[in-house]
């Protein structure tokens, strides 16, 4: 029978959102950017390798000076590699990304398993400078690099009964120790509705900063749907599975009282143990106001209409 480490807790007893701030690397972390122009290309940061090919996409690009390389890579939550948030950067070393494959089934014309580069290969690489928020009220800025997740969907051809969409991260205890212990229900899974994953903010992600993606912030293939909180960003995917039903996805399995499906950015909805009425701008001092929570986490006149008529207590 497995046991809980020490410094594994359970869902349940994950420290609350105040705690997480007061670390010698927050505090002493600095907005990058400065006065930098609204659009203008983010200061590429030194001592990251791999540089990907992409162009900026200022439409979906947020016009605030997006957090550090260094704040972005250092802070994370990735289970897999750890419940604290430095404890991916340091060992998510063990992960071997190439080769690296993902399966394509469920209720699809064109069903298989894919090489990385199969997946990869059609798609243009796009940087959106994305607002990012974490269920415990701290927030950063992102210059992702991907593409559009709608893209990848419709060269699987999903029949009529595909409803939502399915994801797995990879699981393999040797290189993600943090499954040895039983934290969530491994693998990690999540989900999004079908005209969700369509839409066109929803974003595969493979860099970040121009650079290939660090095992830390998910490598090789991660996504991110920036209305949402980021538990709903599932990392090193190895499946994609169209279904009919919702599927059961690693939070709300959980804690389904704390994580619902939808985890969108919802200010008037309360995390059992804390409010998600405002946030605080990682990089920016402990003791710094908080900033006033976005509804659909700044993005509500572009996603409004996914949710007309549900009452978002309830389907929160």
């Amino acid at each position: 029978m497995k046991k809980q480490p020490p410094s594994q807790p359970l869902p349940s007893e994950i420290t609350p959102h105040e705690a997480f701030f007061n670390r010698r690397e927050v505090l002493a972390a600095a907005l990058a950017g400065g006065a930098a122009a609204a659009f203008a290309p983010p200061a590429r940061p030194q001592g990251a390798e791999g540089g990907l090919k992409y162009s900026r996409n200022p439409q979906y690009s947020d016009k605030t000076p997006p957090n550090s390389y260094s704040d972005i890579t250092s802070y994370n939550n990735f289970y897999e590699f750890g419940t604290d948030k430095e404890e991916p950067k340091d060992n998510a070393g063990t992960l071997r990304t190439r080769p690296w494959s993902v399966t394509i089934d469920g209720e699809a014309e064109t069903k298989g398993t894919f090489t990385l580069e199969d997946i990869l290969k059609p798609h243009a690489l796009e940087e959106r400078i994305y607002r990012f928020r974490c269920v415990e009220a701290w927030s950063m800025v992102v210059p992702w690099t991907g593409f559009p997740l709608a893209a990848l969907i419709q060269r699987f051809k999903p029949t009529a009964k595909a409803k939502y969409v399915e994801f797995t991260t990879l699981k393999d205890p040797k290189q993600m120790p943090g499954q040895r212990y039983d934290v969530l229900e491994w693998p990690y899974t999540e989900g999004l509705r079908m005209d969700e994953a369509m839409h066109p903010l929803t974003l595969m992600v493979v860099g970040v900063y121009g650079k290939v993606l660090p095992n830390q912030n998910g490598a090789p293939l991660r996504l991110i749907v920036p209305w949402k909180y980021g538990f709903k960003g599932i990392k090193s995917i190895v499946r994609i599975r169209f279904t009919e039903r919702q599927p059961r996805t690693a939070w709300n399995i959980a804690a389904p009282n704390e994580y619902g499906f939808y985890a969108n950015v919802n200010p008037k909805v309360d995390h059992p143990r804390w409010s998600q009425a405002k946030e605080r701008r990682l990089g920016t001092a402990f003791l710094a106001p908080k900033q006033p929570t976005l509804m659909f986490n700044g993005y509500e006149k572009d996603v409004t209409d996914l949710y007309k008529g549900m009452d978002l207590r309830r389907y929160f």
